[in-house]
């Protein structure tokens, strides 16, 4: 009935990949959102919070949640930015730091565990297509 709908096949494949990424990021206490903006902001330390919505497709109300959740688990502090108060830069803990290495293995073996069960081909071909989807829609 829905093979041919976008919406419904997205919404259950977002579904399935919220299920493999809650699991690998549960052991560092954070979620998907949370975790892969940790990733973000460990990858540029100091990354303005504008920057960093533009950098993950998300709005910078839905940022600020996120980053709120960090800060309470002690992963991120914001600082202001020297010049212009209304700018944050967002940079990591210590605490932080401290599992960058895992977070990022943690993220890699769900890749490598997509892969294998899609095959190397398919995954890049997917990634690939949905993000050109997403790119026409914008």
């Amino acid at each position: 009935m829905f093979d041919q709908c976008l919406y419904f096949n997205t919404s259950a494949l977002a579904r399935r990949l919220e299920r493999e990424w809650t699991e690998a990021f549960e052991p560092f206490g954070v979620t998907p959102p949370q975790g892969f903006m940790l990733r973000a902001i460990l990858d540029r330390p100091g990354m303005l919070q504008r920057e960093l919505s533009e950098v993950l497709s998300i709005a910078r109300p839905t940022a600020t949640r996120v980053l709120d959740g960090l800060e309470e688990r002690g992963y991120i502090e914001r600082r202001r930015v020297e010049g212009d108060g209304r700018e944050v830069a967002i940079y990591p803990t210590a605490q932080a730091l401290a599992i960058k290495r895992p977070l990022n293995e943690a993220s890699a073996a769900v890749t490598a565990h997509l892969k294998a069960r899609m095959g190397a081909a398919t995954f890049v071909d997917a990634v690939a297509q949905i993000r050109t989807v997403r790119s026409a829609l914008e």
